[in-house]
């Protein structure tokens, strides 16, 4: 492992100023002109497109895990899907993850949540972490992938396109709340996922890291908040084990088996 251990904090302004900029265009939704009930509806239906299908669908269950295939073309709608969530680029958020869980709650996790709720919230994303050096090593098996590469590169410009269309479609409004507050609403839901449910919930499994299962978090998420469960079945396309952990994602994977489109799907071992 090449990753370095320093703990000092390089900020990283790109990324610092990009957070910024979506949390005030956010903010612009408090503004009764532009408040309308089509575009909530318009940011609740792209919630579930991009954090829904893209993130916990696309990027986490099928590219991270490969706990199921399915055809390339659904595979690369998966990750159109995941790159409008504007969490960077696809080989990243991989990357990362990969590097996550191969030292989940040590000193080479990205979020380590032994640094506190905030670091592993989002903290850790604003600096010049070292775990980002191995975002090439771990992801041998896409960042050849032209398909991959164009979302990478290039996942802002679409975001963009869909703004250019909403506001073809409905205006400022629709840009506001399907654009800023989604894509901000996404982002910290998806982050819960890092910080609570390393914080709050219970235990099922005795992983060695601070995983548990936080109802809430799965409510928010489409399942992902079952992530003791994960960590100790990282292969599973199934993440909510028991009758009372609802798993929305898993229930979208069974429909895709159920119409042919989802095989070889990986399952926790009794």
């Amino acid at each position: 492992m090449t990753i370095a251990t320093s703990q000092k904090f390089n900020p990283d302004w790109k990324i610092i100023i990009y957070m910024v900029l979506l949390h005030i265009g956010a903010l612009f939704a408090l503004l009764p002109s532009n408040f309308s009930w089509a575009a909530v509806g318009v940011a609740l239906f792209l919630h579930w497109v991009t954090g829904g299908v893209g993130i916990t669908l696309g990027f986490h269950r099928l590219v991270t895990h490969r706990s199921f295939e399915t055809p390339k073309w659904l595979e690369y709608f998966l990750v159109f899907c995941g790159a409008l969530a504007c969490q960077g680029g696809p080989i990243d958020w991989v990357g990362l993850h990969r590097v996550h869980h191969l030292h989940s709650d040590h000193e080479l996790d990205p979020h380590d949540s032994n640094k506190g709720f905030w670091w592993s919230h989002m903290g850790w994303m604003l600096c010049e972490h070292p775990a980002k050096a191995e975002i090439p090593r771990m992801t041998k098996d896409i960042n050849e992938d032209p398909v991959y590469l164009f979302f990478q590169n290039y996942f802002v410009l679409v975001q963009v396109a869909l703004g250019v269309l909403l506001y073809l479609l409905g205006g400022w409004p629709f840009v506001v709340w399907g654009i800023f507050v989604r894509v901000v609403a996404v982002f910290h839901c998806t982050w819960l996922v890092n910080s609570a449910t390393h914080k709050f919930g219970y235990r099922t499994f005795d992983c060695d890291d601070a995983s548990t299962n936080c109802w809430w978090v799965a409510v928010l998420t489409y399942g992902e908040g079952w992530h003791n469960n994960h960590h100790a079945y990282q292969y599973s396309a199934r993440h909510g084990l028991q009758w009372w952990e609802v798993d929305l994602t898993w229930m979208t994977i069974q429909l895709l088996q159920a119409l042919g489109l989802a095989k070889k799907v990986k399952l926790a071992s009794k």
